[in-house]
């Protein structure tokens, strides 16, 4: 049988990337066979270097909100770079992001840039530490906060896709400081504090987990959430790297109205670059070196590029109705997929909020972390190649997101449904 060059650059990859990939969910291990590699993406599509066309459904994990390669970030990027690529400055155009972000999220006062949203989620464990002068954090079961030593304790994304919530790696002594809690369960958040009192630093969160498949928070889950963290003087910390500026310009927390301390950024504010920011209330931001005594640094931080891709995206997102749009495409999506599920009599539950969404081939519904774990994997992985072969990407992995764009259409989507139909039968 003849390779294609994905494979044959797979097998290459091999030889020089531990387990060919640079992220381990891309290696496709959760579904099998052999990963594709990417060499052009527009739009709502992505061509891999076999020239096989897909529509996309995982937007490069979040970031591509307008879709990719949209002309007025790409015009941004290359004005940017001809000006230089980096300069270890500072640059008017952090700034202006800056307060951007301010302006868009009534919670966050001043913000410190980072390179990604895990740098951003570990630096906001260290300042919450520092400002409360406190060591234990509370995080909960299958949230997935980057690869930070503290926050790997029952993660979800790759980790979880790998069957290995808990990384290697990590001091047992230092992994004793995190309580991880399940989600959507008030009594035990409750009882964390009362056993734990006054050594609570902070409780960090996905306001709307989405690495373990999405799960919705129950109503009042948050604004209890909100209320022990405020009795027992312990920091909340919203990472909204996934749902920042993707579930509307507050983001989950100005859609569901709870207002966390500090608020963790990535994705979309980065349009497409790498990127991450932490902001919340100037008195604990200025915590911060130079101001205060927590060091926290980074040579690319601000770094010109990633922040004129930012603003150039906030801009659309600023002058075009693009949330209003994306509400409709993925009412139209959820409607099409149920009504896809309903006809091969299967067992699933589906879940949505705006752009956002989710296929679980379970009959339970999902909460938290165990409930995700019920869903059938082997389907899964058969309605993923199912898919994959009629020009439809979706996420390589049953506990993750999937994402649309602005660029989607109405015909996308259609087409997508169609698929998933003939998916399900064959």
């Amino acid at each position: 049988m003849t390779q294609t060059r994905s494979q044959e650059l797979f097998a290459e990859a091999l030889r020089y990337l531990p387990g060919g990939v640079n992220s381990p969910v891309r290696a496709f291990r959760a579904v099998g066979g052999t990963p594709f590699f990417a060499q052009r993406a527009y739009g709502s599509r992505v061509e891999d270097i076999d020239g096989n066309t897909y529509i996309d459904y995982v937007c490069t994990w979040g970031p591509s909100i307008l879709g990719h390669a949209h002309p007025e970030v790409i015009a941004a990027v290359k004005a940017a770079a001809d000006r230089g690529t980096s300069f270890g400055i500072p640059n008017p155009l952090e700034v202006e992001l800056a307060r951007k972000i301010c302006e868009w999220v009534p919670s966050v006062q001043k913000v410190r840039m980072t390179n990604s949203g895990t740098e951003a989620t570990m630096s906001a464990i260290r300042l919450a530490r520092g400002f409360t002068r406190r060591d234990k954090i509370i995080k909960f079961e299958g949230c997935y906060h980057g690869h930070v030593d503290s926050l790997l304790v029952k993660a979800g994304s790759g980790a979880l896709t790998l069957g290995q919530p808990d990384s290697a790696g990590i001091p047992a002594a230092l992994a004793a400081l995190t309580l991880a809690l399940p989600f959507n369960d008030p009594e035990a958040l409750r009882l964390a504090f009362e056993q734990n009192e006054g050594e609570i630093a902070a409780v960090i969160v996905e306001p709307v987990p989405a690495n373990a498949g999405l799960i919705l928070p129950l109503s009042g889950y948050l604004e209890t959430m909100r209320d022990l963290c405020t009795a027992h003087g312990a920091l909340l910390i919203f990472d909204e790297v996934m749902t920042g500026f993707r579930l509307g310009r507050g983001g989950a927390q100005g859609l569901l109205g709870v207002r966390p301390d500090l608020s963790c950024f990535g994705k979309v504010i980065g349009g497409g670059l790498p990127v991450g920011a932490l902001g919340g209330r100037a008195d604990i931001m200025d915590y911060l070196a130079p101001l205060g005594p927590i060091y926290q640094a980074g040579t690319l931080s601000g770094n010109p590029l990633a922040m004129a891709a930012g603003l150039a995206q906030f801009k659309v997102l600023e002058e075009q109705d693009i949330f209003a749009k994306l509400e409709k495409l993925g009412a139209q999506l959820e409607a099409e997929t149920r009504a896809a599920l309903k006809a091969a009599n299967l067992d699933y539950v589906f879940y949505r909020i705006g752009s956002m969404f989710c296929l679980f081939f379970t009959g339970r519904p999902v909460r938290q972390l165990d409930d995700a774990r019920t869903a059938d994997l082997a389907h899964f992985a058969r309605f993923f190649h199912a898919l994959l072969a009629r020009g439809i990407y979706i996420a390589p992995s049953q506990f993750e997101t999937g994402f649309l764009s602005a660029a989607h259409t109405g015909q996308d989507i259609e087409q997508t449904a169609r698929a998933m139909r003939e998916a399900l039968q064959a």
